[in-house]
């Protein structure tokens, strides 16, 4: 089976449009290709509660769980979410803002 292509990269900034955090702005930071979602700094974070160990001695910790790739959008220059799309220049390929035209 062929993996799915998405427009979104990892370091991409982008803007989450639904859910509990919709309007949050973040990073990616880990993208999971064959379940169609990502990991975005900041969002969707939850408390693993943990016994304090040699290893981990502080007990809780942050964990940020995936959230569906289609619930994120990316973010240009102005802040405003934006669809991408691609176009050749120089005989490369590179992703742009359909809304303003300037390249990603």
């Amino acid at each position: 089976m062929t993996q799915a292509k998405f427009k979104i990269k990892k370091g991409d900034t982008v803007v989450v449009t639904t859910g509990k955090y919709k309007g949050v702005t973040g990073e990616v930071t880990k993208m999971l290709l064959d379940e169609g979602k990502v990991v975005v700094a900041g969002v969707n974070e939850f408390t693993r509660h943990a016994k304090p160990s040699q290893t981990n001695p502080d007990g809780p910790y942050k964990v940020q769980k995936p959230i569906q790739i289609s619930n994120v959008a990316l973010v240009d220059a102005d802040g405003k979410a934006s669809k991408v799309g691609y176009r050749t220049e120089d005989g490369k390929k590179v992703r742009y803002f359909k809304k303003s035209g300037e390249k990603v």
